[in-house]
């Protein structure tokens, strides 16, 4: 259904496929009027995500490239002057190699890579080789990719022939490393030959740039492939500036697990460590998610439910980006007036714009419905039957409804900046665990609220007003225009902590001169009296000034919080900018191939849609799939299954409702068929894990499921 929504990604797919996505949001929706809009608003909206997203990405992966762009050029300019530590390398034939850690999330590792090699074309070197293991079996798939990529031209991988030549514009070249070798000093003899005035301008690389060859799944190659490469390469070292990169998901250590010490000894290895994929899962939520630059919001469960695949499916930073691109074509087309779901300079007009229909759309929203209740009776008249009065009204509280987004991030942050410095993280270390906790429900309502609430109140002095000076800085930061005496209120606070700290100096001095005259000669009187007062003093437990004061704070941080972190359900309107259909990603994202093996086994209908197969009661029918049959003939067995009694039961529903036919073949016949058919549903069963052979019993076989499944 969404194959081809997803094809407007693709900047090359033409007029026609948009044109065609169009005619889908229009005919696929009862009120398609504003269908073609709708599209482009969410063409619009998704080109803008897309951007910032592959910003974020860059400005990320800055510092890791960098410091590999680093590392190429010290390796390349001991290559070129010949130094003695190049020299003793060149004795000891060892290969520049960065080992680069990029973690478990395997489907990000092409997007990384593709990135790195753009960046080192365009800074370093133009000869970048790509290679992965599916393409690499050999050591000579190796070299026919490897040169194939480096000269730009075709190799067939799959001819049996010849197969270790490449076919260039000019001849074909035999593939190895001694050809490598003659092409790359051809090529670099030819840049040296340029006039000078023309290098200058032209050339954007390196005087005879090295040679980097990425492997990009380095736990997926062979052994011996690694191997043979290495040590070939190895031995021609001199000639040819060569580098290596090792793209690796798990642990530096595999490199000593591949490959043994005689091997592994001869790469110069120097170890990178990419961002961790939740540092740059936060920061995609931090600056896509959590801001008012882009109108549409996710709900508490559809966020939880993309957090969720994220944490423990896949780690995928791009695979949680294809699901937020999911949830913006799911909201434009099923909800018509997400056509309102649009930047603040449009609203005004797309609302004067509004039908009657889609004036009758909004009257039935539920948090409108409940707006409405709240409303005198003449209001209440005027909002239901005079559309230009519903016009204005929905106008008002949409901009209310983004004045409460901007007023929402910023206090979410000034509280996480609390909640994440307390011990054991009652709201979460998190901000998106603090964020869906205020989308489910009043935050201050909850256990974890209060017991945030018990630990702020006993910071201490240096944190708090750490804490403090941050949340002044984000609220000067933010867009919110009604921040203004909150900020003077922080600031006052800021404040009476210094002058406290003044009076604490004062009170010490005081206190170090009081214990000298104690310690001077006095009466039995005297001192009695000066015992008894202190024992009184700490017997009353009186609040220090200290102790008032962050107890204030904590109270107006709590004020602050009860009136701008309300749930966003809670808003009129919130339906028109919230997407909200979890269970859409659940059908679509979650992967539960069990669950529609069950479906299509015990009703086969769901999928094939034949009439023929509809069942009422549970009943088996004999038109069904063989499979399908004895599959439902197993949920009724015990742990052993008897197959014999099986057999029968099979041949039951089989042959049931069947007349007398006079050209039906015999019944020695029809049994070697029935039988025939029942081995293969079994063996099929088995092949799916549903059933395994008994060592108990030889004529029973043992169920491996349980339950509807």
């Amino acid at each position: 259904m969404y194959t081809s929504l997803w094809a407007f990604e693709e900047d090359q797919m033409g007029q026609t496929l948009i044109g065609a996505i169009t005619d889908y949001f229009r005919e696929g929706n009862s009120d398609s009027e504003d269908s073609e809009l709708r599209f482009a608003t969410c063409q619009s909206l998704w080109k803008h995500v897309k951007l910032e997203t592959e910003q974020i990405e860059e400005d990320l992966n800055t510092q890791l490239f960098d410091n590999l762009v680093s590392f190429l050029r010290r390796s390349h300019s001991e290559f070129q002057e010949k130094t003695a530590e190049w020299n003793c390398r060149m004795k000891s034939r060892e290969i520049p190699t960065a080992a680069l850690v990029l973690g478990v999330n395997v489907t990000d590792h092409d997007l990384t890579f593709r990135s790195l090699s753009e960046v080192l074309q365009n800074r370093v070197t133009p000869y970048v080789a790509l290679l992965q293991a599916k393409d690499c079996p050999g050591i000579k798939n190796l070299m026919q990719k490897l040169l194939g990529q480096l000269m730009n031209c075709y190799v067939d991988v799959d001819s049996s022939e010849e197969d270790d030549y490449v076919q260039t514009s000019q001849n074909r070249i035999r593939c190895s490393m001694t050809s490598l070798i003659t092409w790359y000093e051809s090529v670099t003899k030819k840049t040296d030959f340029e006039t000078p005035s023309k290098k200058r301008t032209s050339s954007r690389h390196w005087q005879s740039p090295p040679v980097v060859v990425i492997f990009k799944d380095m736990e997926s190659f062979t052994t011996k492939v690694l191997q043979d490469f290495i040590v070939i390469s190895s031995q021609h070292i001199r000639e040819l500036p060569l580098v290596l990169i090792f793209g690796i998901a798990t642990s530096p250590m595999i490199i000593h697990s591949l490959l043994p010490h005689s091997v592994s000894s001869l790469l110069c290895i120097e170890l990178f460590q990419s961002l961790s994929c939740k540092e740059h899962l936060s920061t995609i939520i931090d600056k896509v998610l959590l801001t008012t630059q882009f109108p549409l919001k996710l709900s508490e469960k559809v966020l939880q439910v993309l957090i969720n695949i994220f944490l423990y499916h896949d780690f995928s930073v791009q695979n949680f980006i294809k699901g937020f691109q999911l949830c913006i074509v799911e909201h434009f087309y099923t909800q018509p007036l997400s056509v309102l779901c649009c930047h603040q300079g449009e609203l005004k007009k797309r609302i004067n714009s509004l039908s009657h229909n889609q004036c009758e759309n909004i009257r039935r929203l539920p948090s409108f419905r409940r707006y409405v209740e709240n409303q005198p009776s003449e209001k209440q008249i005027a909002l239901l039957t005079t559309d230009s009065f519903l016009k204005e009204t929905v106008q008002r509280l949409l901009e209310d409804l983004n004045v409460y987004h901007e007023n929402y991030f910023p206090v979410l942050r000034c509280l996480h900046v609390f909640t994440s410095s307390l011990p054991k993280y009652p709201l979460g270390k998190q901000i998106r665990e603090l964020h869906c906790a205020c989308l489910e429900n009043r935050v201050w309502e909850t256990e974890e609220y209060e017991s945030f609430l018990q630990l702020a109140r006993m910071l201490n002095k240096c944190d708090l007003v750490t804490m403090l000076q941050k949340c002044v800085e984000i609220l000067m930061s933010s867009p919110g225009k009604e921040f203004d005496k909150t900020v003077e209120k922080l600031k006052e606070f800021l404040t009476q902590f210094q002058k406290l700290e003044a009076e604490a100096c004062q009170e010490r001095d005081e206190s170090v001169s009081s214990q000298k005259e104690l310690q001077k000669k006095t009466d039995l009187y005297h001192l009695q009296k000066t015992l008894l007062e202190l024992k009184e003093s700490r017997r009353s437990k009186k609040l220090t000034k200290f102790e008032m004061l962050r107890f204030e704070v904590v109270d107006y941080i709590d004020s602050v919080v009860r009136n701008y972190l309300v749930p966003a359900d809670h808003k009129t309107l919130h339906e028109i900018v919230y997407f909200n259909t979890a269970s859409v990603l659940r059908e679509h994202l979650n992967a539960a191939p069990r669950v529609a093996l069950h479906t299509a086994l015990n009703n086969p209908y769901s999928y094939l849609k034949s009439q023929a197969l509809r069942s009422d009661g549970g009943s088996i029918s004999n038109k069904a799939p063989d499979i399908c049959i004895v599959y439902k003939l197993h949920l009724e067995c015990g742990r052993l299954i008897n197959l014999v009694d099986w057999l029968e039961a099979f041949s039951t529903v089989v042959t049931a409702v069947e007349g007398p036919n006079a050209d039906a073949p015999s019944s020695d016949q029809v049994d070697d068929v029935i039988h025939a058919r029942f081995i293969r549903a079994v063996s099929e069963l088995e092949l799916l894990g549903f059933i395994k052979p008994s060592k108990q019993k030889t004529d029973h076989v043992a169920r491996l499921t349980w339950g509807g499944c």
